[in-house]
């Protein structure tokens, strides 16, 4: 037995897990895992791919801890090796240890029996803060393209300096999936990882709000609340739009003054631009402003390729260049809708083991993202919006403020952002009427404010709607 001990434990073990879970999983999840050694206490196992590991510590971890203490002893420890991808090295990975980056303690002035913060880790004579940083949300991990290049190369800036750039705050903005939360988070790692000494915090603008509303409401302790996020070195608040109502919008009015007379380096993530703000005071507004406004945009075909690639390394896991090719080409949307169908490919091909990864990778896409839509062109919509409205494309782009032909050019532009793919809004200002990505923002913005008040305007938009569904 002494020179199969690991063999010997992962049978004992694999019988143990095979009476707790049903037959199927056990013969998907647990059949391909192969004994690699055994030293001391440490049992390693090699794993297909980062995937498949990832999916045992979340789904089974409880089940193999039970198994392992019964067959090693008390201190068993599982370490995981990747099956190499080609000729590259396995890697190997402890159980359940993820490298979250942990802050320095603080002192702060309250009493002991006191709740110092949300994110605080009790029973420490210094508070400690809890970061909420995801460690897989780092610069490494980031694609750079056309859609985020400034965003990334700004927030390298702020990592080697934070406070000490002009782009205090960071305002980072862009649609749903873009990689907002990603950004922020990695600028906040790259801050921890330089400068330790320093307490970075990521919240969302939702659990700020919560947040508020508790120690206001319930413990009266408003004060306390304050002085928490006052001592914050690096604030990251996500999702800025959610933080509605004017108590918690104070709050932060407050804390952002003294955090920014401070020196201390504020990140803001939002679905909308500062402009379109419209829940908040123009005081904070306007704060928002001050620093850097940076969006993200919809990434290109390339950037979507090259993400897959990256992704694809990460997982350890080998897939065909023509099915990358294939799932970077019809998922368009967003960086967050383009890793979902290609987790679900993996998936779906580790559990099937192998087949046809094309005809798997269309099923899938289908099933997730819809057939196939024709594209529309800017000038296109151009085209529709003049027929519509009986002008002409010269009267649509002219600089005048007749306001048939100001409403006109604003629903196009409005019809533009939210109906073609890959489409900046620069670019979209500059084939109609020559304007800048400021003005394209206001216009979208005029127009859903219009279709929510003026049901004859909305009429005009559903309209043209229609006609270009038929048009596609």
């Amino acid at each position: 037995m002494t020179g199969e001990r690991h063999i010997d434990a992962w049978e004992n073990c694999l019988q143990i897990i095979g009476h707790i879970i049903e037959p199927q999983q056990f013969a998907t999840w647990f059949k391909p895992v192969r004994p690699v050694s055994l030293v001391e206490s440490t049992l390693t196992v090699e794993v297909p791919s980062d995937f498949f590991r990832e999916y045992l510590e979340t789904a089974y971890i409880d089940v193999i801890r039970k198994a392992l203490r019964r067959v090693i002893g008390a201190g068993a420890r599982l370490m995981y090796r990747t099956r190499p991808v080609q000729n590259q090295p396995a890697i190997t990975v402890p159980a359940a240890q993820h490298a979250v980056p942990m802050n320095k303690s603080i002192n702060l002035p309250l009493q002991p029996s006191e709740n110092p913060g949300p994110f605080v880790y009790p029973g420490l004579k210094k508070v400690q803060v809890n970061p909420r940083l995801n460690p897989t949300y780092c610069f490494e991990n980031l694609v750079m393209g056309e859609c985020n290049r400034m965003g990334i190369a700004m927030g390298r800036d702020i990592a080697m300096a934070p406070g000490k750039t002009p782009y205090n705050p960071l305002f980072i903005f862009g649609g749903s999936g873009m990689g907002k939360t990603h950004l922020a988070q990695a600028i906040g790692i790259a801050i921890h990882e330089k400068f330790p000494e320093l307490v970075v915090l990521y919240v969302t603008g939702n659990e700020f709000k919560t947040q508020y509303v508790h120690a206001v409401n319930v413990q009266n302790k408003q004060t306390d609340f304050l002085a928490f996020y006052m001592r914050m070195d690096v604030l990251i608040m996500d999702d800025i739009q959610d933080l509605v109502g004017p108590g918690s919008q104070n709050a932060l009015f407050n804390i952002f003054n003294h955090l920014h007379q401070n020196g201390k380096q504020l990140i803001f993530t939002s679905d909308r631009s500062p402009a379109d703000l419209k829940v908040f005071e123009a005081r904070m507004l306007s704060r928002f402003k001050w620093g850097l406004s940076v969006e993200l945009r919809k990434p290109d075909y390339n950037t979507r390729l090259q993400m897959l690639r990256s992704r694809c390394e990460r997982e350890g896991v080998q897939i065909g260049e023509d099915v990358l090719a294939y799932l970077a080409g019809r998922v368009q949307t967003s960086f967050r809708e383009l890793e979902g169908v290609l987790i679900s490919v993996i998936a779906h091909a580790t559990v099937s083991h192998g087949g046809n990864m094309l005809e798997l990778a269309v099923g899938i896409t289908e099933k997730l993202v819809g057939e196939d839509a024709p594209g529309l062109s800017i000038g296109k919509v151009q085209d529709t919006v003049c027929d519509y409205f009986n002008i002409s494309r010269e009267q649509l782009v002219a600089k005048t403020r007749r306001r048939q032909i100001v409403q006109a050019r604003q629903i196009a532009m409005y019809l533009c952002r939210n109906y073609i793919n890959n489409c900046s809004l620069a670019s979209i200002g500059a084939e109609i009427g020559g304007k800048d990505h400021a003005t394209v923002l206001h216009a979208c913005s005029i127009v859903g404010d219009l279709m929510a008040t003026d049901r004859l305007f909305k009429k005009y938009v559903t309209d043209i709607e229609s006609l270009l569904a038929v048009e596609a």
